[in-house]
Parts: C-alpha cells; sequence; structure tokens
C-alpha cells in the first residue's frame, strides 16, 4: 500500500509524494545527478555518501537491479528521489526491482514528485539539507534538525575496513588502491590492463604503503569536504617525496592537491551527471564526462610545480592537475565512467605509462 511522503527544504519549502523503498525518517544534503542512465550506479557510488539525490531523468528502475554493476556492495545516501519508478523492469540481466532493493537496503525513496521544480531551487539557491518525512506536523522541529545536519566521517565511513587483493592474469605492474570511497570500477580497468591491484584502507600510513612496493598509487574517489581529511593529507604529502608514479581520481585529485600547498572551494550545486564537459588545455579537445562532486580545486592556489590540464567546460573550474616535481597527475572526472562515457579512459594507459 502507498503512502505519502514528504520532502521538506532547509529553506522551508515542501514537496509531496509517495513513498516506496524503506518507510524512514532521514535528513541529509540535498543534491541532484543529470545522469540519463546507470541509476544502480549513482545508488551504489561511495561519494554520495549522507546525501539525498534527486535523479533528473524522469524513468528510474526500467531495468532492475543487476548486482554486477554495482560500484559497491551497498549504498552509501541516505535518499532517492524520483519522478517515476517502475515496479515491471525489462532486462535479460535483472535480479531484482528497485522498490525491493531499496527496502533491503533501508534507504528510504520518494516518487511521483515534482523533480524539475526541486532541481531548479537546488540549481538557483545551491545545495541544502533536507529532511524525508511522512508527517508535517512537527515541521518547525523537522527544519530545526534539518539546519543542524552536516556531513561527518564521510571517508572513513565509505573506506574499507581490511587490505584487498585483486589479481590480474598476466600482471605486469602492482598498485596500490588508496580507498576513500572508491568506485569498484577503477580497480577492475586497472586489473584489465595487467595490474594486480592492492586495495588499502583510508586510514593507512605513507610508511605502509611504500612497505608494499608498489609500482603506481591510484587515489581513488570519495565524499565529503576535502579539506577535512587532515591525517591523510599528511600521510599523502609524505608519500609524495618517494616519488611512486601517482594517479588521482576526484577526491584523490582534491587531496593530491591540497597536500602541495592548493585550496579547495565548494560549489553552488556540484557537478554530478555523464555529460559534463571537461576541456584538455593543451589540445583544445572537449571531452564528455561521468562526475560526481561538490568540491574544486581552486587553480589560482596550485604551486608553481603544478599546472592545470583540464577546466570544465560550463564554468571553467578545474577538472585535471599534472605535476612536474614527481611522477603524478590528477582528474577531478572518472575516467572509469561506471555508467557514463568512457571518452577518457586512455587515463588509465598514461598512467600504466607513467609505471614503465
Amino acid at each position: 500500500m502507498s503512502r505519502k511522503a514528504y520532502l521538506i527544504l532547509e529553506n522551508g519549502r515542501t514537496f509531496e509524494g509517495i513513498g516506496f523503498g524503506a518507510e524512514k525518517e532521514v535528513v541529509g544534503e540535498l543534491v541532484f545527478t543529470t545522469a540519463m542512465t546507470g541509476y544502480l550506479e549513482t545508488l551504489t557510488d561511495p561519494s554520495y555518501y549522507g546525501q539525498v539525490v534527486i535523479q533528473t531523468f524522469p524513468l528510474i528502475g526500467n531495468y532492475g537491479v543487476i548486482p554486477s554493476d554495482f560500484e559497491s556492495k551497498h549504498p552509501a545516501l541516505k535518499a532517492y528521489i524520483v519522478r517515476n519508478r517502475c515496479q515491471e523492469p525489462s532486462n535479460f540481466r535483472c535480479e531484482g526491482i528497485l522498490d525491493t532493493f531499496l527496502k533491503d537496503e533501508g534507504i528510504p525513496g520518494i516518487y511521483d514528485l515534482d523533480t524539475r521544480a526541486l532541481t531548479r531551487i537546488v540549481r538557483e539557491y545551491g545545495v541544502m539539507n533536507c529532511k524525508v518525512t511522512y508527517s508535517l506536523d512537527n515541521i518547525e522541529k523537522d527544519i530545526e534538525q534539518i539546519k543542524n545536519y552536516k556531513v561527518i566521517n564521510a571517508v572513513s565511513s565509505v573506506s574499507t575496513g581490511e587490505r584487498e587483493e585483486l589479481k590480474a592474469e598476466n600482471p605486469k605492474h602492482h598498485v596500490v588502491l588508496w580507498d576513500f570511497g572508491a568506485k569498484g570500477n577503477i580497480a577492475r580497468e586497472l586489473v584489465k590492463r595487467g595490474c594486480d591491484v592492492t586495495v588499502v584502507p583510508a586510514n593507512t600510513s605513507a610508511d605502509e604503503i611504500a612497505a608494499l612496493k608498489p609500482d603506481g598509487i591510484m587515489l581513488s574517489n570519495g565524499p565529503g569536504d576535502p579539506q577535512e581529511n587532515t591525517e591523510i593529507i599528511e600521510q599523502l604529502k609524505k608519500l609524495c617525496e618517494k616519488k611512486i608514479p601517482t594517479f588521482g581520481i576526484c577526491l584523490g585529485h582534491q587531496l593530491l592537491a591540497i597536500s602541495q600547498g592548493a585550496r579547495t572551494q565548494k560549489l553552488k550545486y556540484g557537478h554530478r551527471g555523464a555529460n559534463q564537459p571537461a576541456t584538455d588545455n593543451e589540445t583544445g579537445r572537449v571531452y564528455i564526462t561521468s562526475q560526481n562532486h561538490g568540491y574544486a580545486v581552486l587553480s589560482n592556489t596550485l604551486p608553481d610545480t603544478a599546472k592545470e590540464s583540464f577546466k570544465n567546460g560550463n564554468d571553467g573550474t578545474c577538472e585535471g592537475v599534472t605535476y612536474t616535481n614527481m611522477p603524478a597527475f590528477s582528474v577531478q572526472f572518472h575516467p572509469e565512467a561506471c555508467g557514463g562515457p568512457l571518452d577518457t579512459a586512455f587515463l588509465f594507459d598514461r598512467f600504466i605509462s607513467m609505471m614503465e
């Protein structure tokens, strides 16, 4: 039986819809993604930790639940907002329906809600907190709770708890993947290119990583404010001194830049979707990229030993950095891109060449 559900925004606006998934009240940071496909990858992307996600594409759930497409074992988002949910998916790989999956994972959802109007509010006023509830009887108390919410302990909440080994069929290199909330396809892309991958937790020290004698280091994506990760940044600074070939993606890109003296800023509503343009500053070529981040590196704070390699085609923010004092580079977008365009997968080959 369907039940009315409400989304209360920090500014006092309320939206009515129908609840699905788990019946559970939650508070989170409201964001939107413009991806037209890949809702399973969105749901299981650890970078959405602490957030309530609006899916701007209207029909969600039409190919069901496919565990082999997951980017992590469990969702990290707080709640899921869609226009229409599909209860009768059609796909030969389908192993379940979205409603049941969200129930099992304890994630509440709302559908039959005006996602277009909701997204326009976030675009105009910026990311804000919100609450999923089933009653408007205590709205003043709800708004107070909403305003007090903050995403904290993001990386430690989604990073792996133990070391993990992934083996390539004919290994040529050994890569340490420093897990700040890594999407599964990062490791898969490395294994596919002949790399044995050792996944290590976020709290691993620089000396522990160096002791593994890696040919290269991959700094993963992840959630939250990059500047809060002070201990990781200190360890990364030490690790950079060892001059091991390093490739950073998303949060890893931001942490690497901060470790070298740069600063980051929170964006008004972030870049989330599978259609973000990134311009190669050297060639002028524009790549369509998959992105999910709410912070950006400030280009004018980069040290003299770093140069911006990519910029966002919409707002001009930094999308990549190459370093001249060490064998390292990073990008803000996702070259592993499940589910999204694979235009920039060549960056993994660049990393392999750097190790060689």
